[in-house]
């Protein structure tokens, strides 16, 4: 029994052995390699000894360009003198050391502002665009929106200048289309019946003492039928004349002439072309006084557009100014218009102001009360150097853009804006004319830059520090 103990024993002796040995070198190879507990000073021995650097299985051979420091993978600010993991684990991302020869390079690129040389085939996979700075007038666009109304400068309101009673009415309804010269109602007046009376006596007696001088022969008789016949074409005259001041038709002066006779009633006819806005209710068989409004026509040849702009907008808005109108109603057609009318109060409730623009309307489609978009552009800088907004990035403490010096270097030039109008915006210092401007990609081209910057500030620094003597070789050549 005891020795069948041992035996067994010692068998499993045989086998515990080797499983003990492989497990304890597969922890020290994961310890040392994968360096699960950052134990750096392994991973820098392995580094000088061998050229590995931990976590990212890359041989360094004799050739290859010596490792600055080691950057966070996630913020490039974040830097490490030795190999290092982050808060999730990721490890650092060696930087190297430019080539040999570098160091002028170095720093004339520190003096002289960083330049980034990609590859053609880099620059073509990026997708990298760029744009010409040219000089161009700059527009300030604002939009707002505003609603048609009848122009007030071509509304007519029909009245009458004499007492009477209207008899029969030809426009009937609010809305109508009429034209100038079209009969509106009809209208009785003693006083106008008076006044044609008297035309008519005037011009009969006018031409009695016409034929009464042709055949008298004495020269007083034909003095004094003369001066008659001069009065009797003067009364004519005057009776025309109040005729005409009570807004009767020369028309209508003429008919009455010619026939002789009196018009019981007299019609009142449309002053202009338009449509009726406005008509007195109950018009037929209503009497009328001098005055009173009977018919309000608007013109519809061309419409207001009433809208309003804020305070900072009206700086660039004045009487004339073109705007571009759209409606809903006409999809992919643009109206023009001009400014009109400025009103000059503000509202106090919506602190905006109203702006009325003149829109023609030749054939007569828009009517009022329709809503429009309204899109004024003026001119805010003229023969200005522009660039593409997409060129700019803006870090709210400064704008910078990627120049392309071409033959694939770029290099981040800082500048200062101007005005803003549509995709450009107007360069006040920074960049001239004709120079070439990344619009795609120039994020990663100014990250690159950066990076490249701070590498050749770390360079100009090491070497400063290694040119100057130290206090031992100081005394040392002193003796």
């Amino acid at each position: 029994m005891t020795n069948e103990r041992k035996q067994a024993r010692g068998g499993a002796g045989r086998w515990l052995g080797p499983l003990l040995w492989v497990g304890g070198s597969f922890l020290v190879f994961y310890v040392v390699f994968f360096d699960p507990v950052n134990v750096h000073r392994v991973d820098t021995w392995l580094q000088a000894r061998l050229g590995y650097h931990a976590g990212l299985m890359t041989a360094a051979g004799a050739g290859e360009r010596e490792v600055l420091f080691y950057r966070h993978p996630m913020d490039p600010t974040i830097s490490s003198p030795v190999p290092a993991k982050d808060e999730m684990g990721m490890d650092y991302l060696p930087v190297y050391a430019p080539a040999a020869g570098s160091a002028e390079q170095a720093d004339h690129a520190i003096r002289a502002g960083t330049t980034v040389s990609i590859d053609p085939v880099v620059v073509q996979n990026m997708n990298v665009q760029s744009a010409v700075v040219e000089r161009r007038d700059l527009t300030h666009e604002i939009r707002t929106v505003g609603y048609l109304e009848y122009d007030q400068g071509r509304m007519v309101t029909v009245t009458t200048k004499y007492t009477g009673w209207v008899e029969k009415v030809y426009v009937n309804y609010v809305g109508e289309p009429v034209r100038k010269g079209q009969p509106l109602f009809e209208i009785y007046s003693p006083e106008l019946v008076q006044t044609e009376l008297e035309l008519l006596s005037a011009i009969e007696y006018a031409k009695k003492f016409a034929m009464n001088s042709a055949t008298n022969s004495a020269t007083n008789s034909e003095n004094s039928a003369d001066d008659a016949r001069r009065r009797a074409e003067a009364l004519a005259d005057a009776a025309r004349t109040r005729l005409s001041y009570w807004d009767i038709a020369p028309e209508q002066i003429a008919e009455l002439e010619e026939t002789g006779e009196i018009f019981r009633t007299l019609k009142v006819v449309a002053p202009s072309s338009g449509l009726v806005t406005k008509r007195m209710p109950g018009l037929e068989g209503m009497a009328v006084k001098p005055g009173m409004e009977t018919y309000l026509i608007a013109n519809l040849s061309s419409l207001w557009l009433s809208v309003e702009l804020f305070e900072d907008q009206l700086a660039w808005i004045g009487e004339r100014t073109p705007a571009e109108v759209t409606f809903t109603y006409f999809p992919g057609e643009t109206f023009h218009g001009r400014v009109r009318f400025i009103e000059p109060e503000f509202s106090a409730k919506t602190r905006t102001l109203r702006v009325k623009l003149e829109i023609p309307n030749p054939e007569r489609r828009l009517r009022a009360g329709m809503f429009a978009t309204v899109r004024f552009q003026p001119v805010a800088a003229r023969e200005a150097i522009t660039v593409p907004s997409l060129a700019v990035l803006r870090t709210g403490q400064r704008n910078v853009v990627v120049v392309d010096l071409g033959e694939g270097r770029f290099a981040p030039q800082e500048v200062i804006l101007g005005h803003q109008g549509g995709e450009y915006v107007e360069v006040l210092e920074g960049l001239a004319e004709g120079d070439r401007v990344i619009t795609s990609a120039q994020f990663l081209i100014d990250s690159e830059a950066n990076l490249q910057a701070a590498i050749q500030k770390m360079i100009a620094q090491r070497q400063e520090a290694m040119s100057e003597p130290t206090g031992d070789g100081e005394g040392g050549h002193a003796q």
